[in-house]
């Protein structure tokens, strides 16, 4: 953990402004209640924790990295918003039964984690995830490990047990020079 932890404080102690909303989450405001807790799960800079404080949610913002974390934080207070902050290695974490409305994860993956996000979503509750596939156009883009990346369809797969709301995966299909490359993204429900 310690050397994870390492590397994204790294990458994170200079950076001055929170990461993007992910696509996925701002193409889909329209399917949020507007009320609730949510969880940006290794949040980064904090970007999807701002705007789902900025939408009146119980923010609640996870990191491996105490760097992210704190810049989270600082964020936060600039903007004056309430976000609870929490500096976790998610791989060791039990996420509590029922206790988020919305689960927020962008370009993370680690899969045996899948079953517990999706028991730590209340009955109603959505996910909006949004990671790497293996099928990409930029080989640049995103982790070099294959491990870090999906396979054709496994997002689907991985949350089958839940009601899919939203999915978008191109590959290289057509135009490799349009549309929305190098990852897939996903909006499920856990069923009332």
């Amino acid at each position: 953990m310690e050397e994870i932890r390492n590397k994204w404080n790294g990458r994170y102690e200079t950076v001055q402004v929170p990461n993007q909303v992910i696509d996925v989450l701002e193409l889909n405001l329209h399917l949020l209640s507007g009320r609730g807790k949510s969880l940006d799960l290794a949040c980064g800079l904090g970007g999807n924790a701002l705007r789902m404080a900025e939408l009146g949610y119980e923010s609640h913002a996870w990191d491996i990295s105490d760097s992210a974390i704190k810049k989270v934080q600082e964020f936060s207070q600039e903007r004056q918003l309430n976000i609870h902050t929490r500096q976790c290695d998610i791989s060791q974490e039990l996420l509590q039964a029922e206790s988020f409305d919305v689960i927020i994860v962008s370009r993370f993956l680690l899969r045996k984690i899948i079953p517990s996000l999706i028991n730590a979503l209340r009955p109603g509750g959505l996910i909006y995830y949004q990671t790497f596939i293996q099928e990409r156009t930029i080989p640049e883009d995103g982790p070099q490990n294959i491990h870090f990346r999906l396979g054709k369809n496994e997002l689907l797969e991985l949350f089958s047990d839940l009601i899919l709301r939203y999915y978008r995966e191109e590959g290289v299909l057509g135009d490799l020079d349009k549309g929305f490359r190098n990852e897939a993204m996903l909006v499920a429900q856990k069923d009332k």
